[in-house]
Order: C-alpha cells, then sequence, then structure tokens
C-alpha cells in the first residue's frame, strides 16, 4: 500500500504550523501528533525544508526541475562519445 505523498507546499505549512503550536507551549511530540505526522518525519522535513518560504520553495523545484535536465544531457553526450570511440577504434 503506497503512502501518501505530502507535497513541498503542504510540509512547509505543517512545519509552520507546528513552530506556532510549540511556540504557544506544546511539546514537539504534542504538536507533531496534532499536524498528524510522526516525529522521525518531522524531522527529516525539518531538515529538508526548515526556514523555506513559499518563494524559495518555487526556485528549489525550478532548480531541480533544470539539474534533471542537465543530468539527462549529460548522460546523453557520454552514450554519444562512448559510441564514437568504439567506432575509431575499428578504423586502426
Amino acid at each position: 500500500m503506497a503512502g501518501n505523498r505530502e507535497k513541498p507546499e503542504e510540509i512547509v505549512s505543517k512545519l509552520r504550523q507546528a513552530e506556532v503550536l510549540q511556540g504557544q507551549g506544546m511539546t514537539v511530540a504534542e504538536a507533531v501528533r496534532q499536524i498528524g505526522v510522526t516525529q522521525q518525519r518531522f524531522y527529516r522535513w525539518r531538515k529538508l525544508y526548515g526556514g523555506m518560504q513559499r518563494s524559495q520553495l518555487a526556485r528549489l523545484k525550478e532548480l531541480e526541475k533544470e539539474n534533471q535536465r542537465l543530468r539527462r544531457a549529460v548522460s546523453d553526450l557520454t552514450l554519444d562519445k562512448l559510441i564514437v570511440t568504439e567506432a575509431a577504434k575499428g578504423n586502426f
């Protein structure tokens, strides 16, 4: 059974909600229970998205998309280079 994946925007809003609850005097465990996630997931999210705003989140998405495109281009060029070197070995 697949888990429910939250979108980064939802994660940031839940992190903010947990911060507000902690500011009101709740412990981390109570705040995490209130937003409906485990403590492990909360700390992982905080490590990845902590202190991030929506504009920064949009920029992160753009950079990840660009990074994926560039990786694909590099892999294609590497494959082309390998083909050319194999073809060149046959000529000599």
